[in-house]
Parts: structure tokens; C-alpha cells; sequence
């Protein structure tokens, strides 16, 4: 039998003090919990403020209440309106990669992307839409024909989301979804 001082680790985590979590570790835990409370968990608000503190837009604009709100909704299993850390940490990879295709298509860097650059971009994300998909979604997320990096996000987790909801229901894996009212009112609002 080992004890304490003796051989023995101490008490708590491999590398940490006693009573800090592992993920104190992280060097993306000090943005998350400076904003996630006792909950340990952060909602729209918060996930602004921790956005906008971590410096993870660059030079862009803040991200949005709105698209804040539905980056929260695709991660949310659970359907609390908030996310813990490891969907943080998923949605901070995400935004990772979006930022890096956005840069990369901002081929003038402007700091916007035009219609035809972001029809590049969801390309390159596998997404195979028609041209009058194409329109909606331009004039949806456009101001002045361009898209910043915001409205770039929402576009983005707005497809993604609604993508893996229609997915979950083309059970013959046939392009082909059907949605009761209810439940298609849900997936919309929801994204």
C-alpha cells in the first residue's frame, strides 16, 4: 500500500493541484470559465463575451446574438439552450476551420466573401445545392452582395444544422425527408 509523500500520487488530477479539474488544462478552459459560472455551462450571452474576449473573429465584427444563439442550438443535445465545455471546444474547432475557408475565399481580402465565393466555400464544405438554393441563401446572408465573417458562421451552422436534421429523417438515405409541421417549425427555428 502507497502513501501519501510515500510514492503515491497526490489527490486529484495527474500534473494538477488537488481539486482542479482536468480541463484546467486546456488552454481554451481560461475563455470558457471566465464566463461559465457555477453551471459550468454558458448560453448565448455568455458565449458572445467569451467569443469576443478570446479574439477567435480576428478582425472581423463580433459575432451576433443571433448567430451566437444558433451556433448554441446545432450543439445542443440536450435542449438546455446552453453548452458545456466539450461542445465549446467542438464548436471552437468548427469556427477554426470556418475562419481558415472564409480567409480563404476572401480572395480580396475585404473582409467579406462574394456570392460566388461562398458558393465555393459550402463546396468545398460537400454541400451540393442548386442555384435557387444558392439565391436564398445570398440573400438571406448578404448585405450588398457581400458576406461578412458573421453572417458567413450563421450561414454555415444554419446549413449544418438543418443538413443533419434532414438526414436523421431520409431514413432511406434517398434525398428524400418528411417532416410533421410541428416537428419542421422546430428544426427551422432551431437553425
Amino acid at each position: 500500500m502507497a502513501y501519501p509523500g510515500y510514492g503515491a500520487p497526490a489527490p486529484g488530477y495527474p500534473g494538477m493541484p488537488p481539486g482542479v479539474p482536468p480541463q484546467a488544462a486546456d488552454p481554451l478552459w481560461p475563455y470558457f470559465s471566465a464566463v461559465a459560472g457555477v453551471d459550468q455551462q454558458i448560453d448565448a450571452n455568455e458565449l458572445q463575451r467569451c467569443l469576443t474576449s478570446s479574439g477567435i473573429a480576428g478582425s472581423y465584427q463580433p459575432f451576433s446574438m443571433d448567430t451566437c444563439r444558433i451556433m448554441i442550438n446545432m450543439l445542443d443535445r440536450d435542449y438546455s439552450g446552453s453548452m458545456g465545455f466539450s461542445e465549446f471546444k467542438e464548436l471552437w474547432a468548427a469556427l477554426n476551420q470556418w475562419k481558415t475557408t472564409f480567409a480563404q475565399f476572401d480572395r480580396d481580402r475585404s473582409g467579406t466573401v462574394e456570392p460566388h465565393e461562398l458558393q465555393q466555400a459550402l463546396t468545398s464544405f460537400g454541400y451540393n445545392l442548386s442555384p435557387q438554393a444558392y439565391g436564398v441563401i445570398i440573400k438571406r446572408h448578404s448585405t450588398n452582395g457581400r458576406i461578412g465573417f458573421d453572417e458567413f458562421v450563421a450561414c454555415v451552422v444554419r446549413i449544418r444544422t438543418l443538413t443533419t436534421h434532414f438526414q436523421a429523417r431520409d431514413t432511406m438515405k434517398n434525398g428524400t425527408a418528411t417532416f410533421r409541421y410541428d416537428d419542421f417549425i422546430q428544426v427551422s427555428m432551431a437553425s
